[in-house]
């Protein structure tokens, strides 16, 4: 009896997986990227009544049908007493007319991801995050694919917040298990987990095994992520993303916001 209840709760996680999965994908191929809003939601700090020092990682759902299993994850800083934000990230497309997918700008960190509403990852404000930026500009910089992009297994743009976030482990971002291409370290086995804490032990993107304080433990099969978070209680699932109650702390200074459902 007992495989039986199993085999059938497997088969209604799946399901539902694969019913949001579709879901999702009516939603997003329903938007033009050309007319897709862009517009900030308000998660970030406005710069002109908030002048300590900001640091945000932030994830939305791709544009099209890869929207079904993905997401795009970036980093936004802003130092202390600055007019706006600067904000980091991987932008696949830019190699058609350049060697390099790197973009450094400019922008609003919380502005929809062409239509897609962005999620608030982690943060930090204060002088804690004054410390991060620096080392964050740097890290950036450094990313070695940043010629090269690859939306399965990676590199792409979650490939590289993974790889910055490596650098600056004090964030302890949980990536969420849709970012596909953040289990991606190249020729390296054994690194870091995405977050800088723990240990990933990674086949090229493909598959591999995640354990640690921040993401808790994942599988990564052919780039899909299935885990557990003990110590932030949720269930890790292919398309579906993080499942468990949000962790919502305050953001006052120098405070880390939990991860949310994405």
């Amino acid at each position: 009896m007992r495989p039986r209840v199993g085999v059938v709760f497997g088969f209604l996680v799946i399901a539902g997986a694969i019913a949001l999965g579709a879901a999702v994908v009516g939603r997003v191929n329903a938007q033009d990227w050309r007319t897709a809003s862009q517009e900030p939601v308000g998660l970030a700090p406005d710069p002109a009544t908030h002048p300590e020092a900001v640091v945000q990682v932030y994830a939305a759902r791709v544009i099209g049908w890869r929207g079904a299993f993905g997401v795009h994850t970036w980093i936004a800083v802003k130092p202390a007493a600055a007019s706006q934000y600067t904000v980091y990230e991987i932008i696949g497309w830019r190699l058609r007319w350049q060697d390099n997918a790197l973009a450094i700008r400019h922008r609003a960190p919380d502005a929809r991801w062409f239509g897609s509403m962005p999620e608030l990852i982690a943060e930090k404000r204060g002088p804690d995050a004054a410390g991060l930026i620096p080392r964050i500009d740097v890290a950036a910089r450094a990313y070695p694919w940043a010629g090269e992009y690859t939306m399965w297994p990676g590199p792409n743009s979650n490939t590289f917040t993974a790889w910055v976030l490596r650098t600056v482990p004090e964030l302890e971002a949980d990536l969420p298990p849709t970012a596909i291409g953040k289990d991606y370290s190249g020729k390296k086995l054994l690194t870091s987990a995405p977050s800088g804490r723990g240990f990933q032990f990674s086949l090229f993107g493909l598959a591999g095994v995640t354990a640690s304080g921040v993401e808790g433990l994942e599988l990564n099969f052919l780039g899909l992520t299935f885990g557990v978070n003990p110590f932030d209680p949720a269930l890790k699932l292919p398309l579906v993303g993080r499942v468990g109650p949000s962790r919502v702390n305050s953001t006052g200074a120098d405070q880390t916001v939990g991860q949310h459902s994405g």
